[in-house]
């Protein structure tokens, strides 16, 4: 593979918990216009890794989607739920290197602690009652830098606390947490840029860290403006955001676009989403979007 597609390989990697909306969009939009627009591969990446809150079809639903749109994706997707023994190899190693222990503190334990778990069960050595009762396993992360320079953002300080807090890497109901499964994804598939929502700034230190821990180096990170409704109301799946595919495509890309501080020349006003996608690759300029958490639409 050569070098500039590996340094500039992205990925989309949304959840099967409802249609693709706006804010999904703009994410979308984002990783594939960063990835193409310098040679290098976009993947796709079903992250259905929580089965409780997968949909039925919702997954096809969002692959015909983004063909909508004209964001075809290069080698096939891939479905997190194909690559369970991958993540057990990853979790048996950590286990054996004694870098987890099994916890059984209560949603409501951690809640009073303002959020964020304290430790409290590392010198419990409650893995010798896996057989009596289901536990959470938590990772013990190490050094994990304070701060880390984001495509977008620059230099970007992260809460200490965040940084040293032990997180669950596999749930009480024996899911794979979200936090160990993408950093094993995007090493296995080699990618070089991970280009998301802003949401998920404060859990890149931690990340890269894992990275680290399981010998390789991290991706660069860029993360993209929130479309939110309100001050701190994003879109998502949880609160009912629209179906993307039920509004006018171009409209709803060239807003996308803007929203990504890529202006959409008055000529092209209403053009075809090929068009526009077509203008977006040439033009597009990571420098120019919004070093801002959120955009209010």
């Amino acid at each position: 593979m050569p070098p500039d597609v590996a340094r500039f390989r992205g990925r989309f990697a949304p959840s099967p918990s409802g249609p693709l909306h706006f804010g999904s969009l703009v994410a979308a939009v984002g990783s594939y216009l960063q990835a193409k627009s310098h040679g290098g591969e976009w993947l796709l990446r079903i992250e259905d890794i929580d089965t409780t809150r997968v949909q039925s079809g919702a997954a096809d639903h969002i692959l015909r989607t983004l063909e909508q749109f004209g964001l075809y994706w290069d080698q096939s997707e891939t479905y997190q739920t194909e690559r369970l023994p991958l993540y057990q190899a990853v979790f048996e190693q950590l286990l054996k290197q004694q870098k987890i222990y099994g916890c059984d503190c209560s949603r409501a334990r951690i809640q009073s602690l303002g959020g964020v778990y304290d430790g409290f069960c590392q010198q419990r050595f409650l893995g010798r009652q896996l057989i009596e009762k289901p536990l959470a396993w938590r990772l013990i992360p190490g050094e994990v830098e304070h701060s880390f320079t984001d495509l977008v953002f620059g230099k970007v300080e992260i809460p200490p606390a965040i940084c040293q807090e032990h997180y669950s890497i596999k749930r009480r109901d024996g899911l794979f947490a979200y936090q160990l499964v993408v950093v094993i994804d995007d090493l296995q598939q080699q990618i070089g840029q991970v280009i998301r929502g802003a949401d998920l700034l404060d859990m890149t230190t931690r990340q890269q860290a894992l990275c680290a821990l399981l010998g390789q180096a991290a991706p660069a990170y860029g993360h993209l403006p929130l479309a939110v409704t309100a001050p701190g109301q994003k879109l998502s799946k949880q609160n009912h955001a629209t179906d993307i595919s039920s509004q006018p495509l171009s409209q709803s890309l060239q807003q996308a676009l803007n929203l990504l501080g890529q202006q959409v020349p008055g000529e092209l006003q209403g053009a075809a989403v090929s068009e526009l996608l077509s203008w977006a690759l040439a033009n597009w300029q990571l420098s120019k979007v919004p070093k801002t958490l959120e955009v209010l639409i």
